[in-house]
């Protein structure tokens, strides 16, 4: 797939995650119903329809390339994959469900074994950030395209996010490597998106979630200029049994 189909396909959905994003906080508003699946982890009807809305689009875009999803059996066994969607309905449901404002929607597109092109919509803060290639990294703001790659580093601190309030070990010796001097708690995928804009400048975590949890960010990040390793500095790859994810460190062009 050529720089240009990228383009294509991505741009396509951006009106689909728009009106996607719309429902899921009407859902919150008129009528949220909420289940516990099998791994103990919170689902709602919201989850279930906007996964069906993006589902559907994708599908109409690329009928030959299998798409997992978090809320779906389909393909989930599928031997060898390569090229493959990876969507993440709502990430943060608990957010979602508890009427907080981190939630995201995702979706990437994974092209031998990396991901190629990157969708996330954070609905309650109004922002949407997507990608398609080296250099093609942008947020949406008023209709108007601002390439992550170009923006500077918002503050003279080093600063973090973090998924808790208490850290590892491990993690505390990466961030004293990297001098991080402010730390702030972010549930969902739009750390990502907001170390990609240089907001903040890294993020670490230990194995943990799942590889549609991070897909997208990741070639959001990536595709602006930043990096995304596991604690070793190994490139992170996408079909890995269970789809499951190593460590992960994330961090902007500014501390690379």
């Amino acid at each position: 797939m050529n720089l240009e189909e990228s383009k294509k396909i991505t741009l396509s959905l951006i009106d689909t995650f728009n009106t996607a994003g719309d429902i899921a906080l009407r859902i919150r508003i008129t009528g949220l119903k909420k289940n516990i699946k099998s791994d103990n982890t919170p689902v709602s009807n919201g989850d279930i329809e906007v996964n069906k809305i993006l589902t559907e689009k994708i599908s109409s875009l690329t009928p030959n390339i299998p798409i997992i999803s978090e809320e779906t059996s389909s393909h989930r066994d599928d031997k060898n994959l390569k090229d493959f969607w990876l969507i993440d309905p709502i990430d943060g449901t608990k957010e979602y469900i508890n009427n907080r404002d981190e939630f995201t929607l995702n979706a990437a597109l994974i092209i031998n074994k990396k991901p190629a092109i990157g969708i996330i919509t954070a609905p309650a803060k109004k922002r949407i950030f997507y990608s398609y290639g080296v250099s093609n990294s942008y947020e949406l703001e008023n209709n108007k395209e601002i390439r992550l790659i170009d923006q500077k580093k918002k503050s003279k601190e080093i600063k973090a996010v973090t998924y808790s309030d208490k850290l590892r070990p491990d993690i505390i010796e990466i961030h004293k490597r990297y001098n991080i001097t402010a730390l702030q708690k972010m549930k969902s995928s739009i750390k990502f998106c907001l170390v990609a804009t240089g907001e903040f400048d890294l993020y670490a975590a230990e194995p943990r979630a799942s590889e549609w949890d991070i897909a997208a960010g990741h070639a959001i990040l990536v595709h602006a200029g930043g990096e995304v390793t596991d604690f070793d500095g190994n490139e992170i790859y996408y079909g890995k049994p269970g789809f499951k994810n190593p460590s992960i460190i994330l961090k902007n062009k500014n501390i690379i």
